[in-house]
């Protein structure tokens, strides 16, 4: 299993508005882009500032959500997504409405880059530094979403680069920088991976249920369970299963292959007609909302990936805790 890369420098994005992001991160998830997206766009990055000349190697982020305002309607027991109509067509019908959700998002990025003058760096060449890469990231979409103007103060918005083995002040060890970086992302809530969580109600339920599956306890832990409980007494009350849980939810976290890699130009109707192609599913695993402040190191904050093309594996993965996924095709 892959390790998060060695953490040397932070390069700190700070309150990005973005505007109509993809708020359905899977086949069975809404709410928050998935993962991939940040990491899709990390790579993104790292070829733009590369062919802007800017010297600087990503390998892994963070994403501290600020404000979440899923575009739903309100008022009803049942909510629903706020959809717009196509143009109409070419020959003047209307044209059918394709379910898009979004979502409004007010985050900050945290990335663990390389630079081999980072370290050496005065102040003021990080300051510019992170100032460039900010000009090139408010050009770019993140997950499907556009980075306007964000109503935070100026000096929220200034990006800066943390140098966690800078040696010019003796007194800020790592574990005094990071406690001042995380400070400053208040308040907000990091999302983190908890598939420990994911394994200990697998081994509940199967206390009751032998033949209970991964993909059961993940259900399990995507709903809030009630039920009757009754003391020696007799007295009854309604209870459920969310008590010292926490904020968890359900996420994906990559992708496995359906198929086998197909030659570029060989499927039809492929957004890049340029590149091999491969059919995948969704994989599946339970996340944490946390608030910074409860992080010891930048490892429980980053997300980085673990690609396995010989198992046909695309896992995102998150060291604040490390255990096995589920797929939808494992239990078919």
């Amino acid at each position: 299993m892959a390790e998060c890369p060695y953490v040397e420098n932070l390069l700190v994005i700070p309150r990005l508005r973005v505007q109509n992001a993809n708020a359905i991160s899977s086949p069975l998830t809404h709410g928050f882009p998935s993962i991939t997206a940040f990491l899709g766009l990390m790579w993104a990055l790292e070829r733009k500032t590369s062919a802007a000349g800017l010297d600087l190697q990503f390998n892994a982020v963070g994403v501290v959500a600020h404000s979440v305002e899923e575009q739903i309607t309100e008022g009803g027991f049942v909510n629903e997504f706020r959809l717009t109509r196509n143009p109409v067509d070419k020959d003047g019908s209307t044209a059918a409405i394709v379910e898009e959700g979004r979502v409004h998002l007010d985050i900050s990025l945290v990335f663990a880059v390389e630079n081999s003058h980072l370290s050496s760096s005065s102040d003021e060449a990080k300051a510019e530094l992170a100032k460039q890469v900010r000009d090139i990231l408010m050009q770019m979409r993140i997950a499907g979403g556009s980075v306007i103007e964000s109503q935070a103060p100026r000096y929220k918005q200034r990006p800066y680069i943390v140098s966690l083995s800078d040696v010019e002040d003796a007194t800020a060890s790592p574990k005094e920088c990071f406690r001042k970086l995380k400070l400053q992302l208040l308040p907000g809530f990091a999302l983190v991976e908890r598939a420990d969580l994911l394994e200990q109600r697998h081994q509940e339920l199967q206390l009751t249920q032998p033949d209970a599956s991964r993909l059961d306890a993940w259900l399990s832990l995507a709903r809030i369970n009630w039920q009757w409980h009754t003391d020696e007494e007799g007295k009854g009350e309604w209870q459920h299963d969310r008590k010292s849980l926490g904020w968890v939810v359900p996420i994906p976290v990559g992708y496995g292959a359906l198929s086998d890699v197909q030659p570029a130009g060989t499927v039809a109707n492929v957004r890049d007609r340029h590149t091999p192609f491969c059919f995948v599913e969704s994989l599946y695993g339970i996340g944490q909302w946390l608030s910074p402040h409860r992080l010891t190191a930048p490892q429980q904050l980053l997300w980085y990936a673990d690609s396995q093309p010989e198992n046909g594996l695309y896992r995102c993965r998150n060291d604040y805790r490390s255990m096995p996924v589920t797929t939808l095709s494992d239990h078919l």
